[in-house]
Parts: structure tokens; sequence; C-alpha cells
């Protein structure tokens, strides 16, 4: 049968170290639309709502010291989710604003199939956003 949807985009959790660097990547940097701060149950920290398109992209700031950290290297790291994709008009500016705001540019701007150009960003705790324009 598989899922019915009620929404047509996804709502994506990331688990961060710190908020402001996370807020000022995908804020203030990729330009998503910050909608609220919530607190978690029991005091667990809080949750940076924003908005990509009609994507949730939550980002969760613990109250303490997590154990553990997912291994960095991007796809090539480890196995689970490795990175996410956007899709972009603006390709080209969107890395040369990351690269200017000290974020590192993992792929640069490249054709993977005719008409359709790729570029992939590392986030402030190693995570990789893909940019694609078609």
């Amino acid at each position: 049968m598989g899922v019915q949807l009620t929404k047509d985009s996804i709502d994506l959790g990331i688990v961060v170290r710190d908020g402001a660097k996370a807020l000022a990547f995908y804020r203030d940097t990729l330009g998503f639309e910050h909608v609220g701060t919530m607190p978690l149950p029991g005091g667990g920290g809080t949750m940076e709502r924003l908005m990509c398109g009609t994507s949730l992209i939550k980002l969760v700031v613990p109250a303490a010291e997590l154990p553990a950290a997912a291994p960095a290297g991007g796809i090539q790291g480890a196995y689970g989710y490795r990175y996410w994709t956007i899709s972009v008009s603006n390709l080209g500016e969107m890395l040369k604003a990351c690269e200017a705001a000290g974020y590192r540019v993992v792929i640069t701007e490249r054709e993977i199939r005719p008409g359709v150009s790729i570029g992939m960003v590392e986030d402030p705790d190693g995570n990789w956003v893909e940019f694609i324009s078609q």
C-alpha cells in the first residue's frame, strides 16, 4: 500500500552541537526562514524551526553534550544518512556564498549529467548539503 502523504515535502531533524553556528549556516547563509524556537520536553534543549521551501528543517540543540557524533567524511565516511539535496536556480552563487562565509565546499560545481549540475557544502557539524541545478 505505501504511505499516504499529507504533505508534498519532508521534515528533517538535524541534531547540532552549537545552535548559533547552525543558525548562522542554515538561516543566515542559506537563507532559510526561521519560523520559531520551541523548548524540547523535559528540559532536553530547544528546536529551531526553519523552512526550506515547504520542507521543515528542525535544528535540535540538546541541553547537554551527547555521548557520540556521526563520523565525518560525507558519502564515503559511513553508512546511514550522509547528505541531503536542495534544488536551486543559483548553484554557483550559493557555493560562493558558503565559501565566503567560511564553510567548506566539498564538491565544487560540476555537471553530473547533461543539464544537471551539483555542488556540496559541509555544515558546521560536518553534515553535507548538496545543491542541484537542472
